[in-house]
């Protein structure tokens, strides 16, 4: 995935709604854990994000749950990579 736009983009992975954020020209890599697994995406785009549901074989049922999302230089990457501050008075609580 890569961030073509002019501002950042928030790459939601679920179903454990952990998030990563990348900067403009950014791109990152989810895969699965396990070698051989043929992983296909379900995902809704959303007004400065992306949400991503993997899933094997075509099948919605089989929901990956180990995956690594990782950097253009192959950098695992954690929950949260880049999120920004909690904005002064916001009411939206945190994510992750």
């Amino acid at each position: 995935m890569e961030n073509a736009g002019k501002g950042d983009l928030c790459l939601f992975i679920e179903p454990y709604g952990e998030d990563f954020h990348l900067k403009p020209g950014e791109v990152f890599t989810v895969a699965p854990e396990a070698e051989g697994i043929d992983v296909w995406f379900s995902t809704l785009l959303w007004e400065g994000g992306i949400t991503v549901w993997p899933y094997e074989d075509g099948d919605p049922t089989k929901i990956v749950l180990e995956y690594t999302v990782t950097d253009a230089d192959g950098n695992r990457l954690e929950c949260g990579h880049q999120r920004p501050p909690k904005s002064a008075g916001s009411d939206v609580p945190e994510l992750g």
